[in-house]
């Protein structure tokens, strides 16, 4: 069977659910690896160490390069393991890393994939989500990018010990890109957009009030999202764009509040296993997709629905 390397950017103490599931779907293979482009601490060295990886291949440094360091470090893995299939998340940051090492060592790359069987054939999202395809690359190491909530979070028995190893990356040229100052997000109890059981997203409806979307997914321990026009007005920040220019999104419950879904935000949400819409206008072309439908005033929905999710949590 063939193996499998997984790469992270970072590692924290507690992996994310995206890179749990990645480590997971890893384990499948007759060898698992991880690369890590930073230092990893003893107490991620065990969790990682619960899912069967057998070698974890880490290499500090490069704080002030954009991405330099991440290309050296997943290359140098590469060579390194020899892995026949590299796994990585499905954000823009990954999907450039893959593309520019599939280009650089003559392999392949697939992207928006939501499983790789051991064969390595690639099951993928095509059209924004309207088709699942199956592809396999025909020679080269394979590039992977997987969507989140796509494997489930299964790991397995420590029955071997994890060989850490220090990757000695060749000399590198001076960076073209070098960071030069970093703010730090506001910190948020929510749950990372990408990686949410349940989101409820806000459109040009909302007039500006993110307060009813935001209560109810409090309500359901959700994230919040947001169509373009709601974030090109400013109600809320860019980060939480879903759409062909945001991210993509596919949770349990995708709740979609005042969104009409034109074709651009249907790209980003429609793989989401129930779509629920609130829309005052019965022709919206979200109640094409939406599993349930909703035809009113979402001020008035939104707090209904949080007030009697409590009420039954109560």
């Amino acid at each position: 069977m063939p193996s499998a390397l997984v790469f992270f950017n970072e590692l924290s103490d507690v992996p994310s659910k995206a890179q749990r599931e990645l480590l997971s779907l890893a384990s499948r293979f007759d060898e698992a690896i991880l690369a890590v482009a930073s230092e990893v601490s003893q107490e991620a060295q065990e969790v990682v160490n619960g899912y069967g990886v057998a070698k974890l291949l880490v290499a500090s440094g490069g704080d002030d390069a954009f991405i330099d360091h991440s290309l050296s470090v997943l290359e140098a893995a590469v060579k390194l393991s020899a892995a026949d299939v590299v796994l990585v998340a499905n954000d823009n940051f990954n999907r450039e890393i893959a593309a520019r090492l599939a280009v650089r060592l003559d392999g392949a790359v697939i992207t928006d994939a939501t499983d790789v069987s051991a064969d390595l054939v690639v099951t993928k999202d095509e059209l924004a989500g309207s088709f699942s395809a199956q592809a396999k690359a025909t020679s080269g190491t394979l590039f992977v990018t997987m969507k989140p909530n796509s494997i489930e979070d299964a790991p397995g028995e420590q029955d071997k010990q994890l060989d850490v190893l220090a990757l000695e990356l060749p000399g590198a040229a001076a960076p073209q890109i070098r960071v030069v100052a970093t703010e730090a997000k506001a910190v948020s109890d929510r749950p990372k957009l990408t990686e949410a059981r349940v989101v409820v997203a806000g459109g040009r409806g909302v007039n500006g009030d993110f307060g009813p979307v935001e209560d109810l997914a409090d309500a359901l321990s959700g994230a919040v999202g947001a169509s373009r026009a709601a974030t090109d007005a400013g109600w809320i920040s860019h980060d939480a764009q879903i759409g062909q220019t945001g991210v993509t999104v596919s949770p349990q419950l995708f709740i979609s509040a005042g969104i009409s879904g034109a074709i651009q935000q249907k790209a980003g949400m429609q793989t989401s296993k129930c779509i629920i819409a609130i829309n005052k206008d019965v022709d919206a072309p979200v109640f094409e997709i939406a599993d349930f439908g909703i035809v009113g005033d979402l001020s008035k929905v939104l707090p209904q629905a949080a007030e009697e999710i409590r009420r039954r949590q109560a």
